[in-house]
């Protein structure tokens, strides 16, 4: 123990006199968190402008343009005719235009399809989808509302007119993320691959920073010959600091951005303490195949994106090519998602999430071994 101990001291020198991997670890992941989450911090859009060609000029015509304009989602926007509703889309200025034809009123009454153009923008993923959804509830709404009329001056009355209006009722109820927003999808796991990809560059960049300064046979002569207390006192500043700025993000962050934490915070502190051991081993082993510390955070910064990409998490897993599947498998972060949005955002437990959670403790294990190989050819015992 007394060898982890100096091991630990030996390694929070030298990160405090390393301007570099200080602000990677201590201070990157606090100032990321914050900027990064801030961003998201509405949750949702509101007030996404549609243009509007009225051509029937009727009573429900002007019915359907107010109920559009009065969801939060929707800003109408009036246009005269559909050229220039497209030069507004094409501007940018609109993100679509609605398109009642002339007729609509008339054909509605005399028991006809009453047709309505939609064009949206789809090149902006969000704002198309959110004014898909919302027009077509209003739609549903506004012709439901006018075939009740319709069955009620028919005689009909109140109870047998909404059944013929609505014959098949939904119970829609969207479960954790209610509002349907993207914000509140996308926090949780933001947050976490933070954590993950500061404590990875850091990890890795540090260890590197031992090889290019000739500094590996010292760190194995002070753990006594032993490579598994030289991994165990290098990762132990490591694992204690980012234990502390998980806690941080679970109270702190995750209140600031509104974010409710659904399952058991213990279940929650043991998935974290053994996802950051096991990124701090997977860095450690990363950060040996590096010569200079430089090349190593080139490598490492552009790593993000990839990463976030190949987890499932903006991708269904089971959408993804087989072989990016295979390379989602290998990264500690697809099975710590998976628990951890299950925890976070369901309610779930370790119990749940039984298999990602051995699919992490075997890439513990793996990286560990691989790690203490590596280790020994380096400093070649």
């Amino acid at each position: 123990m007394k060898e982890v101990l100096q091991i630990l001291k030996r390694e929070l020198r030298n990160v405090s006199k390393d301007s570099s991997l200080f602000l990677i670890l201590l201070l990157a992941p606090i100032f990321y968190a914050f900027m990064y989450g801030s961003i998201y911090l509405n949750k949702g859009e509101e007030k996404v402008k549609l243009a509007l060609i009225d051509n029937d000029g009727t009573a429900i015509s002007r019915t359907l343009t107010q109920q559009l304009n009065s969801t939060p989602m929707i800003e109408i926007v009036p246009s005269s005719n559909i050229s220039e509703a497209q030069e507004k889309m094409f501007r940018g200025e609109v993100q679509g235009y609605f398109y009642i034809q002339s007729g609509f009123e008339k054909n509605i009454f005399s028991q006809k399809q009453a047709n309505v153009n939609l064009v949206l923008n789809a090149s902006r993923f969000l704002p198309s989808s959110d004014l898909l959804s919302t027009a077509t509830k209003v739609c549903l709404t506004v012709g439901a509302g006018v075939r009740k009329t319709y069955f009620n001056k028919q005689g009909m009355g109140e109870d047998e007119s909404m059944k013929m209006t609505n014959p098949i009722n939904m119970d829609y109820r969207p479960l954790y993320n209610s509002s349907m927003t993207y914000g509140s999808f996308l926090l949780p796991g933001l947050l976490a691959i933070i954590l993950q990809q500061t404590l990875l560059i850091g990890v890795a960049a540090a260890f590197t920073s031992e090889r290019e300064e000739n500094k590996l046979l010292n760190l194995y002569q002070v753990s006594k010959q032993s490579i598994s207390k030289m991994i165990f006192g290098k990762s132990l500043l490591y694992f204690i600091v980012f234990m502390i700025f998980g806690f941080f993000f679970s109270v702190v962050n995750f209140s600031v951005f509104d974010v409710e934490i659904r399952g058991n915070y213990l279940d929650l502190a043991v998935i974290s303490a053994l996802f950051i051991a096991t990124i701090i081993v997977f860095g450690i082993l990363i950060g040996s195949f590096f010569k200079t510390k430089l090349f190593a955070f080139q490598v490492l910064v552009f790593s993000s994106y990839p990463i976030f990409l190949i987890t499932g998490y903006s991708m269904p897993y089971q959408a993804l090519p087989r072989f990016v599947q295979i390379l989602s498998d290998a990264l500690p972060t697809s099975p710590f998602l998976k628990t951890y949005i299950s925890i976070v955002q369901s309610g779930g437990s370790l119990s749940d999430n039984l298999s990602s959670v051995i699919h992490l403790v075997v890439l513990w294990i793996v990286f560990e071994l691989l790690l203490i190989l590596r280790i020994k050819y380096l400093i070649k015992i």
